[in-house]
């Protein structure tokens, strides 16, 4: 029995236990603080009609300034998908941050809250620099940083009664380990569960003004689509009837999404116009309004991204309902000396069009309102986008557009010129084996082997399969309306030899051009090469 009067020293495991339990809660407290700051950010974003919340705008330049050959990366590892990626590393990395900054966190040397305020820098930086922004951008940036800290040093504060020494016997300090229940009793769980909570709602009512205030969804709902003057027509035959094979008009929850913008731009049809000006006769500016009146024109094209990889999904096939934007360029009156155009999106995005291709009368380069039949998605573009056949979509398929300035390619640069990536993109003749899937196994005896090719603008002639080192065999086409769209194809293949197989496709355009097999990444106009698959026959 100790008969001393000093207490027992705790235990060394005890000791290391408080000493975790104690980082965990300062670890949390930065959480939880930096979460309010987004929160009320998030809601100040809305009050103050800035175009973007801090971590969105901050996102947009890590978008922006990404070498490269990561943003490649990034796409061909995640696809459709990469800018969910993004924002759940930014999380994961904000998290980190404001953790350390938690267990940083001193009464006399405030560490934690210098990296928020580090934080805040980035955020005002990246938000007045964004096109169009002003200094008020800065606001919700400074505001939630300045209630961020001040939710840090009260909880962080509410840590410290259990940490702080007691006079023992004989005036003696003694350290007093963590006790959770001290902790409660000093405030920290209440002031815990309610910085969550008003971070929680903050967030929640920004998001849901925003949607309100802004009412994209509820105007693109009450859009009642005038009848094409020209409507497209899908002959019969264009979808094969093979299991498997991509369907001849993608849906538009299946079609590819690949641009810039983080978080989706919310334009009503009362807010967007369109300003054509630059090396023109007249500025011309269009309401959606008139953009409706004006005679549409229904049309089947394909569209393909840059950065589609041989074999890749990032291509689709839609019915587009729009007006024509040649017509538009001759009302404004284009001078003979420009040879591009430079279409801005909402959010700033520009793309560089070759001018030959939107004023050729046999190409129905369009400002589309409708996709397969409906208005516009507002991830695909709502209200209003480009849809030019025969080029890459980032010189020529910008959503959100709300501007076109008649240019020269020597006077301006588009987004991704100056990111390595060449001025005049004409998609490349390519094909795609969709069926059977790679590395299936199959029995013996015939197998269809299907997919789609495309050369938008030229058209497909004639698809080819080979099996192994065997002979090129011509494959079934299926029907087109025109040289705009896919072209699905299908061979018949009758398979004997156990063992592991490789099946090869290559396509020929319609003026003769066969299918290159030399092996070339999408930077900077594109991928080539010929797509492959292996099976098994067991």
């Amino acid at each position: 029995m100790n008969t001393n009067d000093e207490p027992t020293p705790p235990a060394p495991g005890q000791t290391r236990g408080a000493k975790l339990r104690r980082l965990g809660l300062k670890a949390l407290a930065g959480v939880l603080s930096a979460g309010l700051a987004l929160g009320i950010a998030e809601l100040i974003t809305v009050l103050t009609g800035a175009r973007t919340s801090p971590v969105l705008a901050i996102g947009s330049v890590v978008v922006d300034s990404a070498p490269k050959g990561v943003k490649d990366f990034a796409i061909a590892t995640f696809g459709i998908y990469d800018k969910i990626a993004l924002l759940v590393g930014m999380g994961l990395a904000i998290a980190a941050l404001s953790a350390i900054a938690g267990v940083l966190e001193r009464r006399s040397r405030p560490y934690g809250s210098a990296i928020f305020v580090v934080f805040g820098a980035l955020g005002v930086i990246a938000a007045v620099t964004r096109v169009g922004a002003g200094v008020s951008a800065a606001l919700p940036t400074v505001i939630g940083v300045a209630i961020g800290i001040v939710a840090l040093r009260l909880l962080t504060g509410a840590l410290r009664p259990a940490e702080e020494t007691s006079n023992g016997p004989g005036g003696t300090a003694e350290s007093l380990p963590v006790n959770p229940r001290s902790v409660r009793r000093r405030g920290f769980v209440q002031l815990s569960v309610g910085t969550a909570l008003i971070a929680v709602v903050s967030a929640t009512i920004g998001r849901l003004v925003t949607a309100t205030v802004r009412g994209a969804q509820a105007s693109r709902e009450a859009i009642r689509l005038p009848r094409p003057g020209r409507r497209a027509t899908i002959p019969d035959g264009a979808q094969l009837e093979v299991d498997g094979v991509s369907d001849y008009v993608t849906g538009n929850a299946d079609f590819y999404r690949i641009d810039t913008a983080l978080q989706v731009p919310q334009i009503s049809t009362d807010d967007w116009s369109l300003r054509i000006h630059g090396m023109v006769d007249k500025e011309v500016e269009l309401s959606f309004d008139q953009l409706l009146k004006k005679p549409l024109i229904e049309r089947v094209i394909t569209l393909s991204c840059v950065s589609n990889e041989v074999g890749g999904t990032l291509a689709g096939n839609a019915v587009w309902l729009g007006y024509p934007i040649r017509l538009l360029l001759e009302e404004a009156g284009v001078s003979r000396d420009a040879d591009m155009v430079l279409s801005s999106s909402q959010d700033g995005y520009t793309a560089g069009t070759p001018l030959e291709a939107l004023t050729d009368p046999g190409r129905d380069s369009i400002l589309a309102v409708a996709m397969n039949g409906e208005p516009l998605p507002l991830e695909h573009g709502f209200p209003v986008r480009m849809v030019v056949p025969g080029l890459y979509g980032y010189v020529s398929a910008t959503k959100w557009v709300v501007d076109l300035e008649v240019t020269r390619f020597d006077q301006k640069q588009a987004y991704w010129t100056p990111r390595g990536y060449a001025e005049r993109a004409p998609i490349k003749l390519a094909s795609r084996i969709d069926v059977p899937k790679s590395f299936a196994k199959i029995g013996p005896g015939k197998i269809a082997v299907a997919g789609v090719a495309w050369a938008q603008h030229t058209g497909i002639s004639k698809v080819e399969v080979r099996i192994d080192e065997g002979s090129w065999q011509e494959a079934t086409l299926a029907e087109v309306p025109g040289p705009d769209t896919w072209r699905q194809w299908r061979y018949e293949w009758t398979a004997r030899d156990k063992g592991n197989h490789y099946i090869y496709v290559r396509a020929t355009d319609a003026d003769g051009n066969l299918q290159t097999d030399k092996r070339a990444d999408p930077l900077p106009d594109g991928a080539t090469g010929l797509h492959n698959r292996m099976v098994r026959v067991e």
